[in-house]
């Protein structure tokens, strides 16, 4: 026999509706659009990176970020194809270029300020290891032994390098030996666009200030201040020509 006490328990119970369910009624969370995100596949890369010198240094690569002063960077689930990296020396930019990351691999790279990028090995991904200690192994095989130095696009004049650069340049007499000395220094150097803007305002013609401006935007490692470069020009018709050119 169930007792009054029960009964209104049970009463209180039905009335409530409460199933230990939050918001199980609620028609304000109907037509809600959460956009969880699961299973996306954009493909899958590793990259290691060490930089065997004292600083604290910070690396960037893709979305992720990296700071340290142990000089080992270790990046896991990496976007395969083309991912930007950029290095720093005490929040200072000394170094962008783009690295190609294959699916299901994982790169391993050694960087020195002077030098850029060295590639020391490149391997398919094992599903049952991150691979630290193939990882070490790498390190301690000789360079001789592996695929090459991987600066292809050189590193960004750090500012004292530039100075050194600028004021040889600016010595130059003529337009065409300045910029076949700048010429000759991209294969190896990256700038940034206030070097740019520098280099091109000591051009004293605005035709070859403009292709000057043109060609050296490939070597520019932050093209959105790219702008300022516009400063260096001396006719409204040359930064016009500029800007269409940077907007192709």
């Amino acid at each position: 026999m169930q007792s009054a006490k029960s009964k209104g328990f049970d009463n209180r119970n039905n009335n409530s509706n409460n199933s230990g369910f939050r918001n199980q009624n609620n028609q304000n969370d109907r037509g809600r659009n959460p956009n969880y995100q699961w299973n996306k596949n954009y493909g899958y890369a590793e990259v290691f990176l060490r930089i065997p010198e004292m600083g604290y240094f910070t690396v960037e690569l893709g979305d992720q970020m990296i700071s340290n002063g142990s000089g080992k960077y270790r990046f896991f689930d990496l976007q395969s194809g083309r991912v930007p990296i950029s290095i720093y020396d005490n929040g200072f930019l000394i170094y962008r270029t783009t690295l190609q990351l294959r699916n299901n691999n994982r790169l391993v790279l050694d960087f020195f300020t002077d030098n850029g990028l060295y590639l020391l090995d490149t391997y398919p991904v094992k599903s049952d290891s991150y691979g630290f200690n193939d990882w070490n192994d790498v390190w301690n095989n000789p360079y001789g032994n592996q695929s090459g130095n991987w600066n292809n696009s050189g590193n960004v004049m750090d500012n004292n390098t530039f100075s050194q650069f600028f004021s040889i340049f600016k010595n130059e007499p003529f337009d065409d030996s300045k910029i076949a000395m700048i010429n000759q220094q991209m294969r190896n150097s990256q700038f940034t666009s206030e070097q740019i803007r520098d280099l091109v305002k000591s051009i004293s013609f605005d035709k070859n200030k403009l292709m000057l401006a043109k060609s050296m935007y490939k070597k520019c490692v932050d093209k959105n201040r790219y702008f300022l470069v516009s400063d260096a020009f001396d006719y409204e018709s040359s930064k016009r020509e500029l800007r269409e050119f940077i907007a192709q």
